[in-house]
């Protein structure tokens, strides 16, 4: 993913530049599927570098699939996907917050995922530029997502876009039949 260094104060910090690489547009009900498929074989790699040996219980492929198909279906939460040429390479689904008490106006990222040949490259910078304009679109005022404390990749990303810890909303979530600790991130947007 692009970075420029910049300096704030007395520390130096990494920032996400604000241009995309790939091309992203909304999901048809005909990406279900590859959506579906780019989803578990990520989950999959992203679990591995942080459970070790641990093997993690994967949502069987047409369920998978299913979810997709609806949510794309209903637009909830709205999917857009990456493309590197024809071939989808990841996805993003967002709407408003799923979190109790969060305002109308509170968004949330509910999945970004990308293809693990394509980690680093700038796709899922692509996907964040494409779910931020929808989700100003929709008037949202701030934006959360919840990440495995774990996922020291995904922690990164979400930091270089500006998304700060809320440490106080830390809990363990079962995901596959294993116990994982998720935080929230949040940030506002404009």
């Amino acid at each position: 993913m692009p970075v420029v260094l910049s300096n704030s104060g007395a520390a130096a910090r990494l920032t996400l530049m604000a241009t995309s690489v790939f091309d992203v547009r909304p999901a048809t009900n005909r990406d279900a599927k590859a959506i579906a498929q780019l989803h578990n074989a990520t989950v999959k790699e992203a679990f591995k570098g942080m459970l070790g040996d641990l093997d993690i219980a994967i949502m069987p492929l047409a369920e998978r699939e299913r979810y997709w198909a609806e949510a794309i279906q209903y637009a909830e939460p709205q999917v857009q996907v990456a493309l590197h040429g024809a071939k989808i390479i990841g996805f993003v689904g967002y709407d408003r917050s799923r979190d109790e008490g969060t305002p109308a106006t509170m968004g949330e990222i509910w999945a970004l995922y990308v293809d693990t040949d394509f980690w680093g490259l700038g796709a899922g910078l692509s996907l964040w530029d494409a779910a931020l304009e929808g989700l100003i679109d929709e008037e949202c005022t701030h934006v959360s997502v919840w990440v495995p404390l774990s996922n020291d990749r995904a922690l990164r990303f979400f930091e270089l876009a500006g998304f700060k810890r809320e440490m106080a909303t830390a809990k363990t979530v079962p995901i596959g039949g294993v116990k994982v600790e998720e935080i929230r991130l949040q940030r506002a947007l404009g």
